[in-house]
């Protein structure tokens, strides 16, 4: 549903006619980035937590403040808000870090789309129905307290899904889209307790990605997912929030595990248009990135003491549209597994440390690597391809000007950023992994090679 424009919104475009938005956009920021060449935008994202920062932005006036002014517009899926962003009916979008890059490669829709902004780590969650759950518990270790000990491996899984296939039954599970974050971290999880959950060939025609598959996965819209859940048509699912709490509320699911928790710290969402409007509108695209920093910090700042704040913007049905327990029970630090198991996850959502919002390129490569073992890429490409093609999606020369900006003038502290001048755009090789298979950025193909199940570099279906 798309939001009317307020009267002071109205008031704004009147003084622009005359004095050039001076009002909104200094001629000090001006002279350095220059005035946005577009001004009204409209952007869309989907019902979930990680919108967070567009819904800031707006709310917090940090749009009118780099002299844009934005609508907000909530997508009934993701496809539909890609091609929004590709035939220009939305300027820009919260996105699947996956969509830009499926994009540009020529995976599904071909439209070259970058990112100049991460929007957030974490966020995600697995959750299988309550049958599912009681015959996992036999097989998960307990506390002294008779509490499930996390984090919870498909290893319990395996067991179930195997009395499946012996009784000839698929063993179906939900993801909100082929080239979602939800779609690689159920995969990994899955394949990490050695149920392989099915192969893609698009160089066949076949994109079900159900090939060889022990546990079939299919795609759900987040907001349908504890419905679907519930009506038995899929034994689990994994989606971003409120959509696993729904079902600890409904009394309808378990969450089992977090994506926190399958890869620390994990990058979720990005903020993705088309490399056109990049280009066409260079001020306009560091000014809305301006905005979606200060909106992240605004998000984790003291400990994250406006989450409560934030929480109550995000229930309204404009927004989320979730209840506010709902939607707080993982925003505020804090995550229920089990009905009446909260525990403490602090870092559940992050928005702005551990710099949450620099693009880097190894984190396009992540996916990319995970394209390639699921077989969404066909054939092996060499460690320069994916960091070429990284490079075209991520970019991280966009973020610094707008970073560095808001620098100069004071409104963030350097510290709270990468050294961009030695910054390579490389994270360190990372472990926090569930099956503690280190992952370096620089060496793709070698990562790809290192799991058991999956494709290795030069396998083609």
């Amino acid at each position: 549903m798309s939001w009317i424009k307020p009267v002071k919104f109205i008031a704004k475009k009147l003084a622009l006619s005359v004095v050039i938005s001076a009002t909104v956009v200094s001629f000090a920021q001006a002279e350095k980035i220059g005035f946005p060449e577009k001004e009204e935008l409209k952007f869309g994202f989907i019902k979930l937590t990680d919108m967070a920062p567009i819904a800031i932005a707006y709310e917090q006036g940090y749009f009118e403040d780099e002299g844009l002014y934005v609508t907000i517009e909530a997508q009934a899926n993701w496809k539909v808000l890609l091609n929004g962003v590709i035939d220009g009916t939305l300027d820009g979008a919260h996105m699947l870090a996956g969509q830009p890059i499926a994009a540009t490669m020529g995976f599904g829709t071909k439209a070259h789309i970058i990112t100049p902004i991460s929007m957030d780590l974490n966020g995600n969650a697995i959750t299988v129905s309550n049958d599912i759950w009681e015959q996992m518990k036999p097989h998960v270790p307990k506390q002294a307290d008779g509490k499930p000990v996390h984090p919870i491996k498909a290893d319990s899984l395996k067991p179930v899904v195997d009395s499946y296939i012996a009784k000839g039954k698929p063993f179906n599970m939900g993801m909100v889209f082929p080239v979602s974050t939800h779609n690689y971290e159920l995969r990994y999880w899955l394949a990490a307790g050695g149920i392989h959950p099915g192969f893609y060939a698009p160089h066949k025609g076949d994109s079900s990605g159900q090939l060889e598959a022990q546990a079939m996965l299919s795609t759900v819209p987040p907001p349908q997912m504890p419905s679907t859940l519930e009506a038995g048509t899929i034994y689990g699912y994994c989606v971003g929030e409120p959509w696993n709490q729904q079902a600890v509320f409904k009394g309808i699911g378990v969450p089992v595990i977090t994506d926190y928790e399958i890869w620390k710290n994990n990058p979720e969402k990005v903020f993705g248009l088309t490399a056109d409007f990049a280009e066409k509108y260079p001020n306009t695209t560091i000014r809305l990135t301006r905005a979606l920093i200060r909106a992240a910090m605004w998000l984790d700042e003291n400990d994250n003491a406006n989450r409560p704040a934030a929480v109550k913007i995000l229930s309204q049905p404009n927004y989320v549209g979730a209840d506010y327990d709902v939607i707080a029970n993982s925003m505020t630090g804090t995550f229920e597994y089990e009905k009446g198991d909260k525990r403490a996850i602090p870092d559940f959502n992050v928005f702005f440390r551990y710099n949450a919002t620099y693009p880097y390129y190894s984190d396009a490569i992540w996916y990319l690597t995970q394209m390639r073992r699921w077989g969404q890429i066909s054939e092996h490409k060499s460690d320069d391809w994916y960091k070429d093609l990284a490079k075209k999606v991520y970019r991280p020369d966009i973020y610094e000007k707008a970073a560095q900006s808001l620098i100069d003038e004071k409104i963030v502290d350097a510290k709270d950023f990468p050294d961009f001048a030695t910054e390579t755009g490389f994270r360190a090789p990372q472990s926090d992994f569930i099956d503690n298979i280190m992952y370096d950025g620089t060496k793709p193909n070698a990562y790809i090679d290192s799991f058991k199940i999956g494709l290795k570099k030069e396998d083609k279906l």
